[in-house]
């Protein structure tokens, strides 16, 4: 995958409405939007915080995926960030990528 990774140009997304698919043709682009998605999982530690303060009867807790690789794999966490809301041990919903506005409505739906 290396040399081919060295040879791309430009990044594409193909997109239905359930799935984005990016291909990148340059490394530097890829290495832009590796470091790009790195800072917008950093930007939403301050939401899960504001969410913690908020939600005080929901638990919130932080995976490194790195460290617990058995629990992404048993989790099935394929995309970073991924938000897992489960109730009484069961998974209940699923929000992949930063998007603070689907996570905060799903927490409030499941609250009771």
């Amino acid at each position: 995958m290396g040399g081919n990774l060295s040879s791309m140009e430009n990044a594409h997304v193909s997109s239905n409405s359930s799935s984005h698919i990016l291909t990148f043709h340059s490394t530097a682009k890829w290495k832009a939007h590796f470091d790009a998605s790195k800072q917008i999982n950093k930007l939403m530690d301050p939401v899960i915080q504001d969410f913690a303060a908020k939600y005080t009867n929901v638990e919130f807790i932080k995976i490194d995926v790195d460290e617990l690789m058995g629990v992404s794999e048993e989790f099935q966490v394929q995309a970073m960030p991924t938000f897992i809301l489960m109730k009484k041990g069961k998974v209940v919903d699923k929000v992949l990528g930063a998007k603070k506005e689907k996570l905060q409505k799903l927490i409030e739906k499941h609250l009771n």
